[in-house]
């Protein structure tokens, strides 16, 4: 980092005869005045071609967000909202748009769309800015940087790092100010806007970034003029507008079989051949690659044999699987991304339309540390499917099934007339800190419960588990200790609309904002209208009960600040004097908790 106080090299100084004449003619001149050679080359020259690869590394990038703006001129002032494929993604950094091109990931044949919370302010490569008031004059805005992929005069491969310290003096040699830069943006405007009239004087050596994150120190314009001319070709400065074509641009084959190899078992989080979605039929298959470049395969009843390996072919890192009788997944795959995200890992293969992910939460077989009460409850006693809706409500297809778990990961499910083995694990879910994978076979109607299944609720009683299918609805699932008609679960409705409650908690993504609620009583009417109030300030909204009580939805409006509760919560806990819910702002975003406790 640029800290160089030394005396500039081409200072002259004068001699005491001079000095004192200079002192009798320019009495008003500070002791501080230097002369200087204006043929330095620690001098920028107005005109000099190192001012102009100054000022295209500093000028503002706008391709970061392109999967949103679609244009690499200008960015987006954040914080912004968007809506990607229908989820409310609130973006305040650079690195949050990875949310959205998670969410569009997801689900790679959907048609995905975004819409932005206007109005919006743009901010071009001068750093001006322009207000946006809808979708149209986005658009026009970004017809004004020219067709998508043509090359534009920013430089991305370099950076100057801060601060950076200039001296400024007028043509009579005397220094009339010194000027610290702490930005890009201060140093764009400087450099766009020299008096000619001046010498500047920049203080060396400065530090530079270069592409690969390796820093370089220069000591005068002449070699950074080379520097940042050698850099600017340096790497890819993504000004198109696909977000995937870079996902695995710098990964390696080590840094693949490290990840890899730095996780004990991986799951099948997606699996799809010939647009046909299979990755239902392997839920429970727990694989394991070996450095040798073996691999193991195990169901909980079988076990398979493969082998994997890795190599590269035409700038792609190729990722082979041999396994006999798993011919799903037999292909010399391309390696798309490697993700790490909040304790879970995913590598993504693709071949075509074809598409293999594979996930693991690196915990040794995938137990999470919370997942004893789960275990306790569900090995203990038989259970009965009292809930399940895919699409529609598809309850009354189990009603006959009674279900056992055992400690070993087997179960079975007995309808009366047929026994039907099945598997279950653990592991670290999706949206909740939990989930149950459970895999009955091919046999109808208990196909349809081979899913990995977020844990909403585990008692003795009731477990409810929820989970995104592959077209982006949600799936529940509740089993209970009475057959179905027997058992009424928590009556939501019943218990919200009995009494007073308050907001014991609200969470937005880690950030506790209770104190925003402090003082209001809430009353949830039973015709569907709910009234916040503390005294002074009335909320006004309405609540609906859905899923069989899996799911709670409020909408208040505009009505601040209960406004923060407009979504459709999922329902953690009920309790006669306690209701927890939750929220997942998707693609990887953050986590919404909300406690209601009675009065």
């Amino acid at each position: 980092m640029l800290i160089n106080t030394q005396v500039m090299k081409h200072i002259i100084k004068l001699s005491a005869l001079t000095l004192f004449s200079a002192l009798l003619l320019f009495s008003c001149r500070t002791e501080e005045t230097q002369l200087i050679q204006e043929d330095s080359n620690q001098v920028l020259g107005a005109n000099a071609n190192v001012k102009t690869l100054i000022q295209n590394t500093v000028t503002n990038d706008g391709s970061y967000d392109n999967i949103i703006d679609g244009a690499s001129c200008f960015d987006i002032q954040l914080p912004v909202t968007v809506i990607a494929n229908g989820i409310e993604v609130i973006i305040t950094t650079e690195d949050d748009v990875d949310q959205v091109e998670a969410i569009f990931d997801e689900f790679p044949d959907d048609t995905d769309t975004l819409e932005i919370n206007f109005p919006i302010t743009i901010i071009d490569e001068n750093y001006d800015t322009t207000v946006i008031n809808s979708q149209a004059e986005l658009n026009a805005a970004a017809l004004q940087c020219g067709p998508e992929n043509s090359p534009d005069d920013d430089i991305e491969c370099i950076d100057f790092v801060y601060p950076i310290t200039a001296n400024i003096f007028n043509q009579d040699n005397e220094q009339v100010d010194t000027v610290v830069f702490n930005s890009d943006e201060e140093l764009f405007d400087f450099v766009d806007d020299i008096d000619d009239d001046l010498i500047i004087v920049f203080q060396f050596p400065i530090t530079v970034v270069l592409s690969d994150g390796t820093t370089q120190s220069i000591n005068d314009f002449d070699e950074l003029e080379d520097v940042i001319e050698d850099a600017a070709d340096d790497c890819d400065e993504d000004d198109d507008n696909d977000p995937d074509d870079d996902d695995c641009e710098d990964c390696t084959i080590d840094e693949l079989e490290d990840f890899i190899l730095g996780c004990d078992e991986w799951m099948v989080d997606k699996l799809e051949r010939d647009d046909e979605d299979l990755e239902d039929q392997y839920v429970g298959y727990a694989f394991s690659f070996n450095e040798d470049g073996t691999l193991s395969v195990d169901n909980g009843t079988d076990t398979f044999s493969g082998t994997w390996e890795t190599s590269e072919s035409g700038g792609n890192i190729v990722f082979e699987l041999n396994i006999p009788n798993l011919t799903d997944f037999n292909d010399a795959w391309l390696l798309h991304e490697i993700e790490e995200f909040d304790g879970e890992h995913k590598f993504d293969l693709r071949l075509g339309d074809d598409r293999l992910v594979f996930e693991s939460d690196c915990n040794d077989g995938g137990d999470d540390p919370d997942d004893g009460a789960l275990v306790e409850a569900l090995t203990t006693g038989d259970w009965y499917v009292t809930y399940f809706f895919d699409d529609e409500d598809e309850t009354a297809d189990f009603a006959d099934n009674v279900f056992d778990f055992n400690l070993d990961g087997t179960a079975t499910a007995d309808d009366g007339t047929q026994v039907t083995d099945g598997i279950w694990d653990t592991s670290v879910g999706d949206e909740t800190d939990l989930e149950l994978n459970l895999n009955f076979g091919t046999s109808i109607p208990l196909d349809e419960l081979a899913d990995d299944w977020d844990v909403l609720e585990a008692t003795m009683d009731i477990i409810r588990l929820k989970d995104i299918s592959g077209d982006g609805s949600e799936d529940f699932l509740t089993f209970e200790r009475e057959p179905f008609g027997g058992g009424g679960g928590s009556d939501l409705e019943d218990i919200l609309s009995d009494g007073t409650w308050i907001v014991a908690l609200y969470s937005d993504d880690g950030s506790d904002e209770t104190a925003d609620y402090s003082g209001y009583d809430i009353a949830f009417n039973i015709d569907g209208t709910v009234i916040a109030d503390n005294g002074s300030n009335t909320n006004n909204g309405t609540w609906e009960a859905l899923n069989s009580d899996n799911t709670l939805l409020l909408d208040f409006g505009l009505d601040f600040p209960f406004d923060e509760f407009n979504d459709d919560w999922d329902v953690i806990s009920v309790s006669d004097t306690m209701v927890e819910l939750q929220d997942v702002s998707g693609g990887g975003g953050g986590t919404d908790i909300l406690i209601f406790e009675k009065q």
